[in-house]
């Protein structure tokens, strides 16, 4: 009998380790999914230079049409107002100054890093328009549905300023920003599977989560932030606004906001200090831009 028990208990670590043995390969296994869906879809931005991953089912009609009908549920469920509002004409004179200038903007941008510009923008359907709201915020969608919030306008104070965070917006969507999220998202779902399937428990796989998060997911939202706000300086200088005005614009966004942000390590956006000294060295290009392709208006 004690050798039964004996021979027991020395089968049993043995069928924890092929257990073991099988969430690896599980893990592995999804792995190998994710760097070949990984490497399978990068691409050169041409207005960055850096590699970027946008998953290459996804063409631009498809994408426009996925903003055409976020744009159309934003607008159900928050009015905009009238378009003879003072407010509205405020904003799309800027709109249309800065639109003017993305196919300049972008092929100057292309050329910095030797490439051709993609003018993905060539196609949007345009369209501005101002939500009644206490939020100082804006966005672009792809395919060039536009918005700016009420609550922005007394922050902003300036046309310049206000051009400066539109720009920001318009170049989220030139630079395809939302499409690189999409993929982003299908590699977080892989994740999620491989955890899910290789046996982890909730802990483990929120863990997993966090991990992923903190080295992958918030660094390059943070960097897509940066981005933006580089083109988005570049245009706002390309239609004759004056890009010194995106610093203390900044400042003033803290102080709406009552000073009080995440740390940057666990934040989707850049700290204002460092997005303020980023502005500050890119004056001299801006101011660049701003020489070369600034146009009076007619």
């Amino acid at each position: 009998m004690q050798n039964n028990v004996s021979g027991n208990d020395s089968r049993q670590p043995r069928r924890r380790g092929r257990g073991g043995g099988i969430r690896w390969i599980i893990l592995l296994g999804f792995a190998i999914y994710g760097g070949c869906y990984y490497f399978s879809n990068r691409s050169v931005d041409p207005y960055t230079g850096q590699k970027v991953l946008i998953d290459a089912g996804l063409d631009a009609g498809q994408e426009k049409a996925l903003g055409l009908q976020a744009y159309q549920q934003i607008l159900s469920q928050e009015r905009p107002l009238d378009p003879a509002a003072p407010q509205v004409q405020q904003v799309r004179a800027i709109a249309q100054r800065l639109i003017a200038r993305v196919p300049e903007v972008e092929t100057a941008l292309a050329a910095e890093n030797g490439l051709q510009a993609g003018h993905f923008s060539r196609d949007f359907d345009w369209e501005v328009n101002v939500i009644a709201s206490d939020q100082a915020n804006a966005f672009c969608l792809p395919g060039g549905k536009m918005a700016v919030y009420t609550g922005l306008l007394p922050v902003a104070q300036t046309a310049d300023a206000l051009a400066v965070v539109m720009g920001h917006e318009i170049a989220h969507a030139l630079l395809r920003h939302g499409a690189q999220r999409m993929a982003q998202q299908k590699l977080t779902q892989i994740g999620e599977m491989a955890g899910a399937a290789s046996g982890m428990d909730a802990q483990q796989q929120q863990m997993m989560m966090a991990a992923m998060g903190y080295g992958y997911l918030l660094p390059y939202a943070r960097e897509h932030e940066t981005q933006a706000d580089e083109v988005g300086l570049m245009l706002a200088a390309a239609a004759c606004y004056d890009p010194a005005q995106a610093m203390p614009l900044w400042e003033r966004m803290t102080q709406s906001s009552g000073g009080q942000a995440a740390p940057e390590f666990a934040s989707t956006h850049p700290n204002p200090g460092t997005r303020i000294q980023n502005l500050t060295a890119l004056q001299p290009k801006a101011l660049e831009y701003r020489q070369r392709f600034c146009q009076p208006v007619q």
